[in-house]
């Protein structure tokens, strides 16, 4: 490994060498690396970014077996393995970011503070250095879902990237310190939401999806439709406030939802459909957040008998079923209906 880089790079890692199993190779990888995998093209590049959250395996898991059965790219392609600690940390893939830690996904943007901050700013410049001609970045969903994309900037190039993996395509205004946000400009960038971290099937898809990706000579041989959806609206709890996940009501706490609510992803949801229960404090413990930052909370929602609805059509997404993600993260998105 060449270690003259901020972060690793290790330089055309062997089947024999990257161990039988994905937990072996992380072990050998010990924290975040790049790992620079020779084209029959060595003229372009491009980039595959895995594991920013430790408890999203699906990336890391098409990387490693792509690699034990012994593939070539068509281009060269830089991959970035990244909260590999997190991922390591008992029980394995369960864990966002190490304890006491950051989001990784959350610190790729000026002051560039702390250790995530530091491998953030490096992996933004070693991207830079490299000049790929676009972006892959790997995730999972925290709960059950279709796989979908995620794009900053809507244009032929991103849906194509997308259509690569999926047939949805989320255009979001928001921004939050990720991945995709600081290279927007830079190259064509697809966040890959490959549906549950525990599916296997989400584990299949982000290998089929890579091996499309890297073995294309040109993006134009791989152009397949996708269904296109802006402006999701993030739906966090304020801080203080507590969610529970149950198939009834629990009165202590401010949101209950159902423990399937995960199921409701992408599907449409009604005015007259329940999404859970909303305690005593009413609406005022959700904060439903538009890419200025205005509270749409009322304008979304609306409570009948104690029964959270939405005020109108829409669709879920990225609703989760773990309860620390719900309070340290966000409890889902709303697609509005179009």
């Amino acid at each position: 490994m060449n270690r003259t880089c901020p972060i690793p790079r290790w330089e055309a890692p062997t089947r024999q060498d990257v161990g039988p199993t994905v937990e072996e190779f992380l072990r050998k990888l010990g924290g975040p690396t790049f790992l620079w995998l020779p084209g029959l093209d060595a003229t372009r590049t491009r980039a595959v970014s895995t594991l920013l959250h430790g408890n999203e395996p699906s990336g890391v898991r098409a990387l490693h077996r792509w690699l034990r059965e012994g593939h070539q790219p068509h281009v060269n392609i830089l991959c970035f393995v990244g909260a590999i600690g997190a991922a390591l940390t008992e029980p394995r893939f369960s864990h966002r970011c190490a304890p006491d830690g950051k989001d990784l996904n959350r610190c790729f943007r000026s002051p560039f503070e702390g250790p995530e901050g530091t491998i953030a700013q490096a992996m933004l410049e070693e991207l830079h250095h490299t000049q790929p001609e676009a972006l892959i970045d790997v995730h999972n969903t925290s709960g059950r879902s279709p796989a979908y994309g995620v794009t900053t900037r809507n244009g032929a190039m991103q849906e194509t990237l997308a259509g690569i993996f999926c047939d949805h395509l989320v255009v979001t205004d928001l921004r939050l310190g990720t991945l995709m946000e600081a290279t927007e400009t830079a190259w064509p960038t697809v966040t890959i939401e490959a549906g549950g971290a525990q599916d296997p099937q989400a584990h299949e898809l982000a290998f089929r999806g890579f091996t499309r990706y890297a073995l294309a000579k040109n993006f134009s041989d791989l152009s397949s439709p996708v269904t296109v959806a802006h402006h999701p609206i993030r739906v966090e709890l304020r801080k203080g406030a507590s969610v529970a996940y149950a198939p009834a009501p629990v009165a202590e706490v401010d949101l209950t939802l159902p423990p399937d609510v995960d199921r409701l992803n992408f599907g449409t949801l009604s005015t007259q459909e329940r999404l859970g229960w909303i305690g005593a404090r009413g609406l005022e413990v959700l904060w439903a957040k538009d890419a200025i930052g205005q509270n749409l909370t009322s304008t979304l929602f609306s409570v009948h008998d104690g029964e959270l609805r939405l005020a109108h059509p829409g669709r879920l997404m990225m609703a989760t079923t773990n309860s620390d993600i719900a309070q340290s993260d966000c409890l889902f998105y709303i697609l509005p209906d179009e």
